[in-house]
C-alpha cells in the first residue's frame, strides 16, 4: 500500500509540472527591442556613470563586456525596454609603443606621455606650438593613421569659424529651448551639443567647409612624416536624416579627424594664429638642421580671447575638469571629445599649457570600449602636465639658443 501511494504522488508530481511547463511554453517570449544609432555624449550624466573610471590594469574581458537592452518600470507597473550600447573594441593594451621611432624626440616629454598613457588604447602626441616641433608621439601607428570622427572636439574650430564670420560673439545666447538659453563660454566648457548644432546651421556648409580647410582638415598636418594618413573632410553636407550641417559641428559626423591635425590646430590657437607643419625629427642630424615650416597664417588672433574663458572653463569645471584631480599648478585650456562608431568609442582631449614660461601642447586620442571617454582623456593629460612638471619642465629657464632649445635633452620649453 505504501509503494502505490508513493507511485500517485510521484506521477501527480510529474503531472503538474508537466502542466505548468505547458502553459509556460504558450507565453510568447519578450520582444527584442529595435536596435538604433546612438552617440554618447559629455553630458554630466555620462561623466556621473563613468567617474569611477580608474588609470590602472583590468580585465579586458569584464571592461569591454558587451551591454545587453535593459529593462525599467514605468507608471503603469509594465516594462519598457531601455537600449544599451554594445562595444567591441578593446580600452587597454600593453604594446602600444612598438615600432615607434623615438630617437628625435623630447625624452622627458615622451617618458612623461609614456607613463600618463600607461595601459590604455591610445595615442599621445606632444607639440611646440612655436615650431611645429612633434616632441613626442607615442604609439605612432595609430598617430599616424586616417584618424577617427573627432566627436566634440570640432566645436573649436566651429566656434572660430562663427566668431570668425560674426554670426556669434562670446556673449551671444543662443535659445535652446523655451526657458533656457546658452552662451559660447559655457557652450565650449560642458560641451553642449544643441549650442552648436544651432551654430552649425547659422553658418551653413560652405563656410563650415571653408573654415574647416583652412584650419587644416581634410590635408596632411606633418611635413613628409613617413606613414601619415589624410583625415576626411567631406565635399558634401551630411543628409538631413542623419542631422545635416548641425550634426556636423556638434559630432563631427562623416568627419575624420587625426590627433596630427587636431594638434596643428590646438597648437596655432596657443602660439596666437600660426599653423605650422609639424615636423617630427628622428635622427640628430634632423634635429641640428631643424627649421620651423609655416604652413598658413590663420586670422585669429583676435577671437582667441573669445573662445579661451569657453577652453579653460572646460578644465576648471566642466567635461575635462578630472585634468584637476592630479594637476592644479598651471593654467591649462582645451576640449574634450566623446563619442562611438560600430561598437568602438573614441576620447578625444586637446590642451595646451600656458605657463609664463611657455606652452606645450598635447592630444591624447583613446580607442575602445566603455572605459573610454573624453574625461579620461582629460585625466590622462593630468597625469601628463603632472610628470613635466614633476621633472621641472614648466621652470624658469635661462635664454636659450636655437639650437639648445631643440636639443632633445633639453628639458624646458622653448622661449
Amino acid at each position: 500500500m505504501g509503494r502505490k501511494v508513493s507511485f500517485w504522488l510521484v506521477a501527480g508530481l510529474v503531472l503538474s509540472v508537466g502542466a505548468s511547463a505547458a502553459a509556460a511554453a504558450t507565453i510568447a517570449p519578450p520582444k527584442k527591442p529595435k536596435s538604433k544609432s546612438h552617440h554618447v555624449t559629455e553630458s554630466q550624466s555620462t561623466q556621473k556613470k563613468l567617474a569611477h573610471s580608474k588609470h590602472s590594469s583590468r580585465s579586458a574581458a569584464s571592461a569591454n563586456s558587451t551591454s545587453h537592452p535593459k529593462t525599467t518600470a514605468t507608471a503603469k507597473g509594465k516594462k519598457k525596454s531601455k537600449y544599451s550600447e554594445r562595444f567591441y573594441a578593446n580600452s587597454f593594451a600593453v604594446d602600444q609603443a612598438d615600432g615607434d621611432v623615438a630617437t628625435g624626440e623630447d625624452p622627458i616629454v615622451r617618458a612623461a606621455a609614456l607613463d600618463a598613457l600607461g595601459n590604455m588604447n591610445g595615442t599621445v602626441v606632444s607639440i611646440d606650438p612655436d615650431s611645429g616641433r612633434i616632441l613626442a608621439m607615442v604609439n605612432q601607428k595609430l598617430a599616424l593613421s586616417a584618424g577617427a570622427q573627432p566627436c566634440s572636439t570640432i566645436k573649436v574650430a566651429v566656434a572660430l569659424a562663427a566668431l570668425s564670420e560674426n554670426v556669434i560673439t562670446k556673449d551671444t545666447e543662443i535659445k535652446l529651448g523655451k526657458y533656457y538659453s546658452m552662451d559660447l563660454t559655457t557652450a565650449l566648457a560642458h560641451s553642449n551639443n544643441a549650442y552648436f548644432a544651432a551654430v552649425g546651421q547659422r553658418l551653413g556648409f560652405e563656410r563650415v567647409s571653408h573654415y574647416a580647410h583652412q584650419y587644416g582638415l581634410g590635408e596632411m598636418a606633418g611635413w613628409h612624416i613617413a606613414g601619415e594618413h589624410l583625415g576626411t573632410f567631406p565635399a558634401t553636407e551630411l543628409d538631413a536624416k542623419h542631422g545635416g550641417v548641425g550634426k556636423m559641428c556638434s559630432f563631427g559626423e562623416s568627419i575624420a579627424l587625426t590627433p596630427l591635425q587636431l594638434g596643428a590646430l590646438m597648437a596655432a590657437i596657443a602660439n596666437g594664429g600660426t599653423l605650422y607643419y609639424l615636423q617630427h625629427p628622428t635622427s640628430a642630424e634632423e634635429i641640428a638642421s631643424f627649421t620651423p615650416k609655416v604652413k598658413r597664417q590663420l586670422d585669429i588672433g583676435p577671437i582667441i580671447p573669445e573662445i579661451s574663458d569657453g577652453l579653460s572653463g572646460a578644465v576648471e569645471y566642466g567635461t575635462a575638469r578630472f585634468l584637476r584631480t592630479s594637476f592644479i599648478e598651471e593654467p591649462v585650456l582645451g576640449k574634450t571629445g566623446t563619442c562611438s562608431n560600430n561598437g568602438t568609442r573614441f576620447g578625444w582631449f586637446a590642451s595646451y599649457a600656458n605657463t609664463e614660461h611657455g606652452r606645450i601642447v598635447s592630444v591624447f586620442f583613446l580607442e575602445g570600449g566603455r572605459p573610454t571617454f573624453g574625461p579620461k582623456a582629460a585625466e590622462l593629460a593630468g597625469h601628463f602636465y603632472r610628470n613635466l612638471y614633476d621633472h621641472d619642465y614648466f621652470s624658469s629657464k635661462a635664454p636659450a639658443t636655437a639650437a639648445r632649445s631643440l636639443s632633445p635633452a633639453g628639458a624646458g620649453i622653448s622661449h
